[in-house]
C-alpha cells in the first residue's frame, strides 16, 4: 500500500542535495541556465523556497512509502502568493526500480486528498518541455497545459 507521510531531517538533507542537483540539470536540459551557473542558481532557488527547511512556511515535504519502504518523495507550497487556494507541486520522484507500477499515481491521489483537506481547491505543477513522459502521466492524471514557454537559441548570421 502506498503512503505518504511527513518527511524526517535526515531524509530532507538527502531530498535536498539531490533535488539542487536535479533541478539544476533540468534547467541546463531545458536551455534555461548555463552549465557553469546552474548549481548555485540551483540552490539560491532551493534557499528562497526553503529558507528554514522543514519548517519553511507553506511548505509540506512528503515521504512516498510502498509498504513501509521508502520509494519516493512529494513537495507541496501552499504559498498563498502563488494563487489563492492553489497549491503547487514542486516534486515528484519516484525511484527508478519503483515507476511504472502506479505508485506515483497512487501518491498524486493522497495528495489530492491532502489538498483538500488542506482547504485547497486546486493543485499546480511545472513539468520541463523535454520530459515527455512526466506530462502524459500528468495529463492521463487530469492535469491541462495552462501555459507554453518557448525559446529559440540565435546564432550570428
Amino acid at each position: 500500500m502506498v503512503s505518504l507521510r511527513a518527511m524526517t531531517e535526515k531524509e530532507f538533507r538527502a531530498f535536498l542535495a539531490q533535488d539542487i542537483e536535479t533541478f539544476a540539470a533540468e534547467k541546463v536540459k531545458a536551455g534555461n541556465w548555463a552549465a557553469d551557473e546552474a548549481l548555485q542558481r540551483s540552490r539560491d532557488a532551493h534557499d528562497s523556497l526553503l529558507p528554514q527547511g522543514l519548517s519553511s512556511p507553506d511548505q509540506r515535504l512528503y515521504t512516498i512509502e510502498l509498504d513501509g519502504e521508502v520509494v519516493g518523495r512529494l513537495w507541496l507550497s501552499t504559498d498563498p502568493k502563488l494563487g489563492a487556494r492553489v497549491g503547487f507541486i514542486y516534486d515528484l520522484f519516484v525511484a527508478e526500480p519503483f515507476r511504472r507500477r502506479g505508485i506515483g499515481k497512487q501518491a498524486m491521489s493522497l495528495m489530492e486528498k491532502e489538498a483538500l483537506r488542506l482547504g485547497l481547491d486546486g493543485l499546480a505543477l511545472h513539468v520541463f518541455g523535454h520530459n515527455a513522459a512526466a506530462r502524459s502521466f500528468y495529463e492521463q492524471l487530469g492535469y491541462t497545459i495552462t501555459n507554453i514557454n518557448m525559446s529559440k537559441p540565435l546564432s550570428p548570421a
